[in-house]
């Protein structure tokens, strides 16, 4: 069955940062038709999910990567945003992470230490806080 499988998608496009997307859009939106009864909604998920197959099983591999591009550049500044927001909140165990109060650079400092005399590497204030 796995074999058949593979056959049948060989040559075809597959699942990509744009498929998820739509896929989770296309679920969101019909637990959320389930709550709130407007007409449209379940229409559009299930536009979400076709899309998102059709997308998948799609033999036009250079128009779905084009598509996939597209999506990636646009929500480029959102997913950096979001990967920075995780790493200072995995930091946040081992790190204090303080910003100069002159220049708004971000200091990282390890906790622990007690109250240590922090010099902003940028501008070169110096500012007293506890670690």
């Amino acid at each position: 069955m796995r074999d058949k499988f593979i056959r049948f998608m060989y040559g075809r496009y597959g699942i990509d940062s744009l498929g998820k997307f739509t896929i989770a859009a296309g679920l969101i939106t019909i637990v959320l038709s389930s709550f709130v009864h407007w007409r449209f909604l379940p229409f559009i998920s299930w536009l979400c999910i076709i899309t998102a197959y059709y997308r998948m099983f799609s033999k036009n591999i250079y128009k779905r990567s084009s598509e996939n591009q597209w999506y990636l550049s646009k929500t480029c500044k959102l997913r950096a945003f979001v990967s920075r927001q995780k790493n200072l909140f995995a930091q946040r165990k081992t790190h204090h992470i303080y910003t100069c109060p002159s220049c708004r650079q971000k200091i990282r400092i390890p906790r622990g230490k007690g109250k240590i005399e922090i010099r902003c590497p940028k501008c070169s204030t110096t500012f007293i806080k506890r670690s």
